[in-house]
């Protein structure tokens, strides 16, 4: 009986994560960086869920322009902290959908992978570009 309740356990997880794991082409969301490492969840992933307030959903390489422009906005990407690797320019990360919208407005034109990105991020991402 125990076997049965663990097994439909497991079943039930992957359901769950199976629906917030999709990219924008709703196929498996792909690694967006472990090094370092990404994601709302630190697990290298653009995935969400609803305590995620910035919604991470945007996976894209950084470039020092965003940097500066995200840290004038009161988000220091840059700077190592003992919870925060800090970034550097080319390093691939897990984005706040509205900071990256932001950004794009702004004539901040981020590399995006899409295969990494949240499926949540798909309709902002494609009426953007």
């Amino acid at each position: 009986m125990i076997f049965l309740f663990n097994l439909l356990m497991i079943a039930m997880n992957i359901s769950f994560l199976s629906a917030e794991t999709r990219n924008v082409y709703n196929e498996p969301i792909e690694v967006c960086s472990l090094q370092p490492k990404t994601g709302y969840f630190r697990d290298g992933y653009c995935k969400t869920n609803q305590s995620d307030r910035g919604k991470h959903l945007v996976c894209a390489q950084v470039t020092q322009k965003f940097l500066d422009f995200s840290k004038n906005k009161g988000n220091d990407l840059i700077t190592k902290t003992s919870y925060f690797p800090g970034l550097r320019e080319g390093d691939h990360w897990c984005l706040c959908i509205d900071r990256w919208k932001e950004a794009f407005e702004n004539g901040i034109n981020l590399k995006v992978k899409y295969k990494s990105s949240h499926i949540k991020a798909k309709e902002t991402l494609f009426n953007s570009q």
